[in-house]
């Protein structure tokens, strides 16, 4: 397997939804409880594990969805024209074998970390682990259930920086529910996006998904009212930021992050004009970057100049 395919199976265009959450929660840490703040280490061991698992996660995805078009006929072009592993004539064992791999990195320093910091991290490594794995695996895939939006973005933009956070305070400080409301503020508007993106996917893929019996929520739905409600969810992103400033949670600085709406705005519309997967889903992945690194460097800005 080439690195340039390795990169295409762990999808590494998209990890910016690993990182971005772990940023955030570093400055969320920074404003919010400065004194504290100080275990570099720790956030390095997570960040790290967390890339692993993530990676894992998007090779298992792939390998689950060749697997299960090699058992439905009706799937063969997705199988040899779409899928990774058949673009790139990959081995289905070996990448399994990878996938076992990143999981089993990501999981010895995730167990490493929980015995630098306490049970609790267990619990909440677990909640993700189970999301990760049941995201593409077993009998009904979180990714092909309505619920897909809310798992993704909970769990890669609202527990990632509750993660974050409390690996760098520790429990007394990270535990309290003045710092898990904080926590569910200032991620609102990267678990808004995170969602969004999948949501896409699945307006981009609804045909797709009906051979591959996928119940996402686009099924349910109609490709049309997806479209309203990804746009629903961009504005909740906003709405959310707005809400973490005037909660404290967030420097006022981070208002800043709101200069993007121009063009999140106009690649919704690019997308909407021709919501399919190879001329418009990468307008929902700028959107996903650009909100991210706005909200972030915004943040950074107000953490720097404590404002």
């Amino acid at each position: 397997m080439t690195l340039d395919a390795f990169f295409e199976l762990v999808e590494i265009k998209a990890k910016t939804a690993s990182i971005f959450p772990f940023l955030l929660g570093i400055l969320y840490c920074l404003w919010n409880m400065p004194a504290t703040a100080k275990e570099w280490g720790n956030w390095l061991i997570f960040i790290i594990a967390a890339l692993l698992f993530n990676m894992a996660v998007d090779a298992n995805d792939n390998y689950q969805d060749y697997r299960r078009a090699l058992h439905n006929g009706a799937a063969e072009e997705f199988r040899l024209e779409t899928n990774v592993i058949g673009t790139r004539h990959l081995s289905l064992s070996q990448v399994g074998w990878l996938t076992v791999g990143l999981v089993t990195g990501g999981g010895l320093l995730g167990l490493w970390l929980v015995a630098r910091t306490g049970w609790p991290l267990l619990v909440m490594g677990v909640f993700c682990f189970l999301v990760g794995i049941l995201y593409a695996a077993g009998p009904w895939p979180i990714a092909g259930l309505p619920v897909g939006e809310f798992f993704s973005g909970f769990t890669m933009g609202t527990m990632i920086l509750a993660i974050t956070v409390y690996v760098g305070v520790g429990e007394q400080a990270a535990l309290t529910g003045a710092t898990i409301r904080g926590i569910l503020l200032a991620s609102s508007p990267l678990a808004f996006a995170i969602a969004a993106l999948l949501l896409a996917n699945n307006i981009a893929d609804w045909q797709e998904d009906l051979t591959l019996h996928r119940h996402t929520i686009v099924r349910y739905l109609g490709q049309r009212n997806g479209l309203i409600f990804w746009y629903v969810l961009y504005a909740a992103a906003g709405l959310g930021l707005i809400a973490a400033v005037a909660a404290r949670v967030l420097p006022v600085l981070a208002l800043l992050a709101l200069v993007c709406t121009p063009k999140v705005v106009k690649n919704c519309r690019a997308f909407t004009a021709r919501p399919e997967k190879k001329p418009s889903f990468h307008f929902a992945v700028q959107n996903l970057a650009l909100i991210s690194l706005a909200v972030t460097v915004a943040t950074a800005l107000g953490v720097l100049v404590h404002f």
